[in-house]
């Protein structure tokens, strides 16, 4: 058990659900902390019964801290998070700004925990059309080595924050109305439409969040040689991002064997019915920690493919609720102070 634990961001949309599953989850420390910004610091929240007042974050707030649980701006993570491992703190961070750094752990602690019970000072939580996606692969991998990974996503305004629902109803409200909605966060209309970019311009045409897609995967699974062609689209559905996933492997698995190792795999749950009309949705797959798996079949153009589709809660278990099992698992592991 951790002494002091720091919720950074715990206004923020993340951050509230971190703190609804820290309270489910009954995650125990001797103290809890919320910093946030100037803006909010001052203000009050309630968490596990008891009233806290918000402090500022500043790059001496960590003080006394032995774990932070942050979720930021890239920025913000980028200039106050080193204060927090210089304070002595074991930091987990769900902003992009570190995930990639080579002294950095990224972790999904289905698929490995031992790169977070062996980090120093930050453990990155994964982009979360990446997490969703690894856990998935992670099943297969265990049954034969990918080969190569071919996603399209399609990912809801909620991965884009508050002001991207905001988008999604008031532009649906305009646009059925007949009346002009000036958009806050995407380029385009969301409403009624699909819009193939996510993030900015990188390499060879393709995106930010597509590139965070196949530098992630293979850090994660820890193979280098994963060759992944990510599309990211994002479309107008207020939570949680399904994903069109087909794969290659080293051997055939076939369809029943996949669904096996789908159903074994912790985190996982599969539906796939397609004589029932029973597959995972956006509609039945919110507010949910799982991984939900479906539409699983053979790949017809690769004797080694295989094709299924994916869907999970962007904003718990492709955010909040893998940084809370990744504070869980340091918690369990924790050495006793001597």
């Amino acid at each position: 058990m951790f002494d002091t634990v720091a919720i950074v961001g715990a206004t923020g949309a993340v951050g509230r659900i971190i703190l609804q599953l820290l309270e489910q989850r009954n995650f125990e420390a001797n103290n809890f902390r919320f910093l946030a910004s100037k803006r909010s610091a001052g203000t009050t929240l309630t968490f596990q019964g008891k009233e806290y007042t918000i402090e500022e974050l500043t790059h001496d707030a960590f003080a006394g801290c032995d774990l932070v649980i942050a979720s930021t701006p890239d920025d913000t993570a980028a200039e106050y998070l080193p204060s927090a491992v210089k304070a002595g703190a074991t930091v987990i961070d769900e902003s992009g700004y570190w995930r990639m750094n080579d002294d950095v752990a990224l972790v999904v602690p289905e698929i490995n925990p031992e790169a977070a019970l062996n980090a120093k000072g930050i453990i990155a939580s994964p982009n979360c059309s990446t997490t969703q996606m690894v856990v998935a692969l992670k099943a297969l991998y265990d049954v034969s080595p990918v080969k190569r990974v071919i996603v399209s996503t399609y990912q809801a305004t909620s991965g884009a924050g508050v002001q991207g629902n905001e988008d999604l109803i008031e532009g649906s409200k305009a646009r059925l109305a007949g009346e002009d909605y000036e958009y806050k966060v995407f380029q385009h209309p969301i409403a009624f439409n699909a819009i193939p970019q996510i993030g900015s311009r990188k390499h060879e045409g393709y995106t930010s969040e597509e590139m965070k897609m196949v530098y992630e995967t293979r850090k994660i699974l820890g193979d280098p040689n994963i060759q992944v062609n990510p599309t990211c689209v994002r479309i107008p559905v207020w939570n949680c991002h399904s994903e069109s996933i087909t794969v290659e492997t080293e051997s055939p698995i076939t369809p029943e064997q996949a669904r096996e190792a789908f159903a074994a795999f912790p985190g996982i749950e599969v539906i796939d019915d397609l004589d029932a009309s029973q597959y995972p949705m956006p509609s039945n797959c919110t507010e949910s920690d799982a991984v939900y798996v479906g539409r699983i079949r053979r790949d017809l153009s690769h004797p080694n493919g295989l094709t299924f589709w994916c869907v999970s809660d962007n904003l718990r278990k492709g955010a909040a609720t893998n940084a809370v099992q990744i504070a869980e698992l340091l918690s369990k592991h924790r050495q006793p102070a001597s």
